[in-house]
């Protein structure tokens, strides 16, 4: 017969007992959590879904916008070469030599841009424009992609690239004319290697892309830019141009300009990680670059170009930015966005911090920003006058520039038309 120890009858025994009293603990506490859950009234139920749902959204934007996959190791590298608080700091990428004559010129660039875009805001308010869509706090990344171009490159913007024509010698009275709706676009694209406003969502990155197939084709060495959104991204057409970008080794740089709201859709709900990450899948670098400093905005931007010359392929640019203003003139953001979260972004308005570095560094002083204030009241009085004496457009216009050479179809329509309008008798005075 075998005799058990103690300890070999004890061990099993005192196991069994707290096994049995921790099912009993348990059972206790699923019993509480049960009666205290039916206790709770609907709409005791309801908010705490929706504190639950708010904590959980804080948490998913903070990972968006903070480390984007939760930890340092993740935190998406963006290049700064000018703090908010104007300081100049070095990236070992991208370099760039500006004396203090380019430094006041993006600075007035800036400052004009914004008047330009105050003043149509206010026409709209007023009747004068049917719609304006602002570029208020995106100034930065208009300005400093827009100067980093060469004549011969060719711009594929979307509509509200204000800054960037600017940059392209583009009237800004020529921008309103849409808008005010004489006309669809009043200017030739070929003039200014500007392309005409693009309204209908992500369309322009496929035409910038066939554009720059046939720049290739052609042996040019210069490049395309497309400008985008942040809810741009989400479109098929973005991912088609994306595509044959990469397999045809376009020279082209896709452009998005992040302002972390496609109207009312913030970025964490369109993707779950940087947007700059997602070139990697279609065989392209990307880089995410400060939105809101002009100079780092410049440098990588050039950078980018260079490499499409040089038929290193497609680059993605995301400009981290912020939309101040509303997306368009018929939209309410104070509906769906945090005032706290545009306080932050304010203090890191684009122009006030090259003004703080050129205040640093003595590149400008009170003559200087009073002679930029003075041409911008000059601007804003000209865009006013011009709005208001633009004349109706031709109605015969519309059969023009339909066929590259004459077509009978349209030949009879023409004639048509003007037999209609010709029908009507003019008022008396």
């Amino acid at each position: 017969m075998t005799v058990e120890s103690t300890a070999e009858r004890g061990t099993p025994r005192r196991g069994t007992a707290a096994k049995k009293t921790a099912a009993k603990k348990t059972a206790a506490k699923k019993t509480a959590a049960k009666k205290t859950a039916a206790n709770r009234t609907p709409a005791k139920k309801t908010a705490d879904k929706k504190t639950a749902g708010k904590k959980a959204a804080t948490a998913r934007r903070t990972t968006a916008r903070g480390t984007a996959g939760g930890g340092p190791q993740d935190r998406p590298a963006m290049v700064q070469l000018l703090t908010p608080e104007g300081e100049r700091v070095e990236h070992p990428d991208y370099a760039l030599d500006l004396d203090a004559d380019g430094l006041r010129g993006l600075y007035r660039d800036m400052v004009l841009t914004r008047r330009f875009d105050a003043e149509a805001t206010s026409l709209q308010r007023q009747g004068e424009l049917g719609l304006w869509p602002s570029l208020l706090g995106q100034e930065a990344a208009q300005i400093g992609s827009g100067r980093a171009l060469r004549p011969d490159d060719y711009v594929f913007p979307t509509y509200r690239e204000h800054g960037v024509a600017w940059c392209r010698g583009v009237d800004p009275t020529n921008l309103l004319g849409m808008f005010r709706g004489v006309n669809h676009g009043g200017w030739d694209p070929n003039d200014n290697n500007f392309h005409l406003y693009t309204i209908v969502i992500g369309s322009q990155t496929l035409h910038a892309t066939g554009y720059a197939m046939g720049v290739a084709k052609d042996g040019a060495d210069s490049a395309v830019i497309a400008y985008f959104g942040d809810g741009a991204s989400s479109q098929g057409d973005v991912a088609e141009a994306f595509t044959f970008s990469a397999v045809y080794n376009a020279p082209i740089v896709f452009f998005c300009q992040n302002n972390q709201w496609a109207i009312s859709e913030p970025t964490e709900r369109q993707t779950r990680v940087p947007l700059y990450q997602r070139a990697a899948g279609y065989g392209f670098p990307g880089v995410r670059v400060d939105g809101n400093d002009v100079l780092a905005v410049l440098a990588v931007t050039r950078a980018a170009v260079e490499r499409a010359r040089s038929g290193e392929g497609p680059m993605l640019v995301e400009a981290f930015t912020y939309r101040m203003g509303a997306h368009t003139t018929s939209d309410d953001p104070t509906r769906y966005r945090p005032d706290d979260e545009l306080a932050q972004w304010e203090a890191k308005d684009p122009i006030l911090r090259l003004r703080r570095h050129l205040d640093l560094t003595g590149a400008a002083d009170d003559a200087f920003y009073a002679a930029v204030e003075e041409e911008s009241d000059v601007l804003g009085r000209r865009v006013r006058e011009t709005i208001r004496t633009m004349p109706d457009p031709d109605s015969m216009a519309i059969f023009e520039n339909v066929y590259a050479d004459g077509h009978a179809l349209v030949d009879e329509e023409r004639a048509q038309y003007a037999a209609y309008l010709a029908s009507f008798v003019p008022e008396e005075n």
